[in-house]
């Protein structure tokens, strides 16, 4: 019995190698299949990004609304609080800066006083929560190499000088009528009807609703209204546009009664105060 053992106990050790090594070999096969990247697959998308706007010098009721239609949080900071009717007098970081879209990336504002009265209760936060700010760091140009200077050309004949142009003056909006120490309708930021249109097609274009397309029409309404109220140039046709996108509202998202009820009553008040 012994014998036979010895006899077969080689042929047993050279199964056992050969197995061994298969082995070996798959698993270094399957590792290198593991790690090999396929020839053509898609790069790495890039996260994506937001663009902080400018929102210094707005009334803050409606930076708190540019900065949520644009995908950020807010926060106050200083001893101004969020009254709507206070100024922004600083905001970090800086408009322009690029940022990664963290879900509601929090941009902070200092606010300062107006002569218009505090009046209800400060927001110094946003309505949901914030998430981290991450700044994108641009690259920095590249130092163009030194070149040497050509020589001069020949200098060619004088031109005759061409007529200086007159400057244009910038576009002015009349008020509607005047309101003490009501803020100047901002010039850089479209006509309160355009507006008013443009939320009327937006709804046209979404006929189904998300939080996001509610938010931007809750904003730009108030936008309208507010500015209305101010005595901003044709806010009262601006208002009746805005009735008719309330309407609209109603039908597409089964929303807007009670913006266009805020609307209306804004109206009154702004005709009664043409008259």
């Amino acid at each position: 019995m012994a014998l036979r053992t010895a006899q077969r106990l080689p042929r047993l050790v050279i199964v056992g190698a050969v197995l061994l090594l298969a082995s070996a070999t798959l698993a270094v096969g399957a590792a290198k299949r593991l790690t090999a990247v396929p020839k053509g697959a898609p790069a790495p998308v890039a996260a994506p990004t937001l663009v902080v706007p400018d929102v210094s010098g707005q009334a803050f009721v409606f930076a708190k609304g540019t900065l949520e239609d644009t995908g950020f949080a807010w926060r106050v900071v200083g001893g101004v609080h969020g009254y709507a009717a206070n100024k922004v007098a600083t905001q970090t970081p800086e408009p322009g800066t690029k940022v990664r879209d963290t879900g509601a990336p929090t941009i902070t504002l200092t606010l300062t006083r107006t002569s218009y009265a505090e009046k209800g209760e400060p927001e110094d936060l946003s309505p949901y929560l914030g998430t981290a700010l991450e700044p994108i760091a641009l690259p920095k140009p590249a130092t163009p190499a030194a070149t040497t200077p050509a020589a001069p050309a020949a200098p060619k004949p004088a031109a005759p000088a061409a007529p200086a142009k007159k400057d244009v003056a910038p576009a002015t909006r009349p008020p509607a009528f005047v309101l003490p120490n009501a803020p100047k309708e901002p010039l850089k930021e479209m006509p309160l009807p355009q507006r008013a249109q443009l939320l009327a097609a937006f709804l046209k274009a979404h006929p189904k609703t998300t939080n996001a397309r509610v938010r931007h029409f809750l904003f730009q309404h108030a936008w309208v209204v507010t500015g209305a109220k101010f005595g901003w140039w044709h806010g009262a046709q601006a208002l009746r546009e805005l009735i008719a996108a309330d309407r609209l509202a109603q039908k597409r998202w089964g929303i807007g009664r009670k913006s266009e009820l805020v609307a209306r009553k804004a109206l009154a008040e702004v005709e009664a105060k043409t008259k």
